[in-house]
């Protein structure tokens, strides 16, 4: 059962079934859980970069389904390649390329079976041109895994820079007997990143940060870039580790250490490694929640074990949530949600349930409408609709009133594209930007930025646009900025990340 040696069986949460607690006071603004399908073990859902219509579900024996009108197919087959399943063994998560669409590649993290439990991430690719169906391009990392069954990590996401983030467990065992997560030289306890055009691939990865026991669950913010890490304790706590991106298209917590073993959540280790005793405090960044081994605060229940990371939510959808992280816990199945931390504070706020309880949910969702959905171990896949409950702390989304003489600045909205993501070195790239509303916006400046420093600015046109032609040499990130006005507030987009196109080698053999 996945998961369950992280504490043992999962005990009464078997018997929980699917619970839906309606808390708010009428039934047209309750949070609710709307079926999406029935599937065999799914560990992960996302969906096509382009189209949120078109979703992909992982199934841990191998399988990645295409769920598209309602009709599921399989759109690739690894079980030959996925070592399957006992424990924690099995395929894990799924990313497709920002650029899908049009590269039709996504990348698979799983254990294989050359080697019982070597952590791999390959290279899939569909050269359908409905990219209906794709198989195995190239290994971009091995990791040997052989001496536990468990603390595998697992997740794959594309970061706000455009590269792939890998999260890694510590190898397995009690109190991280191999010294895996505070090695700086091990690949295991650790969140690592990948350039999927490296063509020194496999195994060119740099370590992004450390001290992570099970870091099962990690996701982006879809709107700041922020990486916020769910990592699963051992008898005590479970701990949500958050580290804001500094600047649009930059990830943030390089060279973060989160304690593991030396700390448990908030706490000191209760065996920590010898590698613990040259570190002192500062040294780590600490999560910004922890919790205890103890029934649902709200709700009750079986005890707590095991923290599933979730998203933030960017659905407008979902009313008073937007904003606020939501997650859940393996044993208990309650989804609860908090605030992370603003600027200058250390600690997440606002943790409550969101009145929903499942069983053995395994992993959240997000698809490219911002709309959320949550993974249940025993099969079925689900996506939140509605408004949390009343009693749920919500996140204050207007300004303080202003006089009615001097009305508030409306908010901002900037976009920024290209012609090509991917272009040969010393080559130009044409940049597009557009800011959002447009009225009353024709000469203001906006500000180019490349890899976090000013490149120059652009006054926007008519129709609220500006371009920039700029030579790229290596792969860069571009990000625009237009400050406030008297009638707008100030705004920034995502990042862009502009490729070099590499030459790359021909399939390597298995």
């Amino acid at each position: 059962m996945l998961l369950a040696n992280l504490k043992g069986v999962i005990r009464a949460a078997a018997t929980l079934g699917v619970l839906v607690s309606l808390l708010a006071t009428s039934a047209a603004q309750a949070l609710t859980l709307e079926p999406v399908g029935e599937f065999d073990q799914p560990v992960y859902v996302t969906s096509d970069p382009g189209d949120a219509d078109r979703l992909f579900v992982a199934e841990r024996s191998g399988i990645i389904r295409l769920l598209e009108d309602e009709v599921s197919s399989v759109f690739a087959d690894l079980t030959t390649e996925v070592e399957c399943c006992e424990n924690e063994r099995g395929l894990a998560s799924i990313a497709l390329d920002p650029d899908f669409d049009d590269n039709g590649r996504l990348y698979a993290f799983y254990t294989g079976t050359e080697e019982p439990g070597e952590l791999h991430v390959d290279e899939l690719l569909s050269t359908d041109p409905n990219h209906q169906n794709a198989a195995f391009e190239a290994n971009l990392l091995i990791v040997p895994h052989g001496d536990f069954l468990s603390h595998n990590g697992g997740q794959l996401q594309f970061g706000p820079d455009g590269d792939l983030y890998v999260s890694t467990g510590d190898g397995g065992g009690n109190n991280d007997p191999l010294d895996n997560a505070q090695d700086p030289a091990s690949p295991l306890g650790k969140v690592l990143r990948i350039d999927p055009d490296d063509p020194n691939l496999p195994n060119s990865y740099e370590i992004w940060s450390s001290g992570l026991r099970n870091p099962f669950r990690f996701s982006f913010d879809s709107l700041s870039g922020d990486m916020v890490i769910g990592d699963v304790g051992q008898t005590d706590r479970e701990e949500i580790d958050f580290a804001p991106s500094p600047f649009p298209g930059i990830v943030g917590g390089e060279g973060a250490n989160y304690g593991w073993d030396c700390r448990e959540g908030l706490m000191p280790g209760a065996g920590p490694s010898p590698l613990c005793a040259a570190l002192t405090t500062e040294a780590f960044t600490e999560p910004v929640f922890d919790y205890p081994h103890t029934p649902d605060p709200d709700l009750g229940g079986t005890d707590r074990c095991s923290v599933i990371g979730g998203y933030v939510a960017r659905d407008p959808g979902l009313g008073a949530l937007l904003g606020r992280y939501v997650y859940a816990d393996l044993c208990s199945g309650v989804v609860r949600s908090l605030q992370l931390p603003a600027a200058g504070s250390a600690s997440a706020s606002g943790d409550c349930s969101l009145g929903l309880r499942l069983q053995s949910p395994v992993s959240f969702g997000e698809d490219a409408a911002h709309r959320l959905y949550v993974v249940e171990q025993g099969g079925a896949v689900y996506r939140l609709a509605g408004s949390p409950p009343a009693d749920c702390p919500a996140l204050p989304v207007n300004l303080p009133p202003a006089p009615e003489s001097k009305p508030q600045p409306g908010p901002t909205f900037v976009g920024i594209t290209a012609q090509r993501r991917r272009v040969e070195r010393g080559k130009a790239a044409l940049l597009t930007v557009w800011v959002s509303p447009c009225q009353k916006r024709k000469g203001q400046s906006v500000a180019l930025f490349r890899n976090g420093a000013r490149n120059g600015s652009r006054f926007l046109s008519r129709a609220c646009t500006a371009r920039f032609l700029r030579r790229v040499h290596r792969n860069t990130v571009f990000a625009a900025v237009v400050h406030a006005s008297s009638d707008y507030l100030a705004g920034s987009s995502r990042g862009l990340k502009i490729k070099i196109r590499p030459r790359r080698p021909a399939p390597r053999p298995r």
